[in-house]
């Protein structure tokens, strides 16, 4: 006679939560990405409607100028509000838009984690803003126009570093999921300043923008300088403006990372 089945008297193993890679892209940065990529779709078009957007939605500083009795752009004063933002999703070419995307994903995912999408779009229209400012006090009448993202990926990167080497952030040795690493405390900026690690970062995404700005190294094949102005802009916006936009309560002056 078979034996009959015995039920096991140890409750059943409770299901594992679900771990997102640290490499998966959250629905915001994707969203961004997919945006920059069609605006330039605009490329494959003819030359006259590539330079009409760029005059259009690119930054320029001239269009500023008091003394223009009507303003040689299109657009008018509403191009002069827009374009403070709208600069950010233009590229001049593909090795441009390649650069910015590969140094906001790791960033910029982390931040948009962190912050959900509305609080991620809206903090890269501000520091695309000051990026846009900072090169309109140091480039005022220039003619050339502005665009890029760099503003704005700048600013995601100094965001980032606020809570990116806390213990169990994405850039300390030791992480768990992505959205866990993208949710520890953040550092207060004071203490932040005094941590070696972050000086460092600082100190060679300074000098690198220094080296593109002294020695004007140009980017892609059309010979376009670097708006290393507007990425220090970009970027004392987004290490500045942090904490208005965190959800995450800040960890306390005494914590240990």
């Amino acid at each position: 006679m078979d034996s009959p089945l015995v039920s096991s008297s140890l409750p059943p193993e409770p299901p594992q939560p679900q771990r997102e890679p640290i490499l998966t892209l959250p629905g915001a940065v994707t969203a961004y990405v997919a945006l920059l990529a069609v605006i330039h779709l605009r490329t494959l078009l003819s030359p006259e409607f590539e330079y009409w957007t760029i005059e259009m939605f690119g930054f320029i500083p001239m269009r500023y100028e008091q003394t223009l009795l009507d303003s040689p752009f299109p657009g008018g004063t509403g191009a002069k509000i827009w374009t403070f933002v709208t600069y950010s999703l233009l590229h001049a070419n593909l090795s441009h838009i390649v650069f910015n995307v590969l140094w906001l994903l790791p960033f910029g995912s982390a931040l948009a984690r962190r912050f959900g999408s509305l609080r991620f779009f809206v903090f890269m229209a501000v520091t695309a803003a000051a990026g846009a400012f900072a090169h309109l006090l140091t480039h005022a009448n220039d003619v050339a126009p502005m665009i890029g993202a760099s503003a704005s990926v700048s600013g995601a990167m100094a965001a980032a570093i606020r809570f990116a080497f806390v213990r169990g952030s994405f850039l300390s040795l030791r992480r768990g999921d992505a959205d866990a690493a993208a949710r520890v405390p953040a550092q207060p900026l004071t203490r932040a300043l005094r941590d070696p690690r972050v000086l460092a970062f600082l100190g060679i995404w300074f000098g690198i923008n220094i080296i593109f700005g002294i020695g004007s190294i140009a980017i892609g094949n059309e010979g376009a300088s670097v708006a290393w102005q507007a990425h220090i802009g970009g970027f004392f916006a987004g290490l500045l403006l942090f904490s208005l936009f965190d959800p995450v309560p800040r960890a306390p002056d005494s914590a240990t990372s």
